[in-house]
């Protein structure tokens, strides 16, 4: 049922996001379907081989493909995963923290429009992103303006009496990037805000083990891709 509701709110229709207070803000992921202002913001940093997280209809995959970048978005949805091939962009029907072809090779990982908070535990999917870009590689994140709480709770779709299912997701405030940059293996290299949009930059620490070989090489990937 979640990925119907998300189907039709990519068709238009009004789809709320439901918060377990009871709250609701509007889901509005047609909004997705086209670039939209502050996107060049990651764009533009896009060179090497990038891994587009929770890549919805594809339009960041989309993209980047257009200016000939290698380029994988992966979603848990079938439908968005149709509508980013359909429109030219390479995509995976999948879960994050499943098999991700090219794990620890991707120059660039994104988690635009909020995906951070995917699977509701921001310090998992940060340490699950360390696993899947290269050594020095670059994450970059969108994230909630300074002095916005952090959250984490369950969320479900809902299209007037129609419900999905609860899933886990969070919110993560720039002012939390720091600390939670640290405690997964990365460093904040910039934090900036575009178009009203928050963007923290963040590059994978490289550890050197005591046989002086770099740890999270990337040897032992499970695909190999190019760039």
């Amino acid at each position: 049922m979640i990925g119907e509701l998300y189907a039709e709110s990519l068709a238009g229709a009004e789809v709320d996001i439901e918060y377990e207070d009871g709250r609701r803000e509007p889901l509005a992921a047609v909004r997705w379907l086209e670039l939209i202002d502050g996107d060049e913001a990651m764009l533009s940093r896009c060179a090497g081989p990038t891994l587009d997280v929770g890549s919805g209809p594809g339009r960041l995959t989309v993209g980047l493909a257009r200016r000939g970048v290698a380029v994988l978005g992966i979603d848990v949805t079938p439908h968005a995963v149709r509508l980013t091939r359909q429109a030219g962009g390479p995509a995976l029907c999948g879960d994050v923290f499943g098999h991700v072809p090219g794990a620890g090779q991707w120059a660039t990982a994104l988690l635009a429009d909020g995906n951070i908070g995917i699977g509701g535990d921001p310090p998992a999917l940060l340490r699950r992103m360390r696993e899947l870009v290269r050594p020095g590689g670059e994450l970059i994140a969108e994230v909630g303006p300074p002095g916005e709480p952090s959250t984490a709770g369950r969320v479900r779709l809902r299209h007037g009496d129609v419900t999905g299912a609860w899933f886990r997701w969070a919110g993560v405030s720039v002012s939390d990037v720091p600390p939670l940059a640290r405690e997964s293996g990365f460093t904040v290299t910039d934090c900036r805000e575009e178009a009203g949009r928050w963007f923290a930059y963040l590059r994978q620490e490289c550890r050197t083990s005591a046989d002086g070989a770099t740890e999270g090489d990337g040897k032992g990937g499970d695909g190999a891709i190019e760039g």
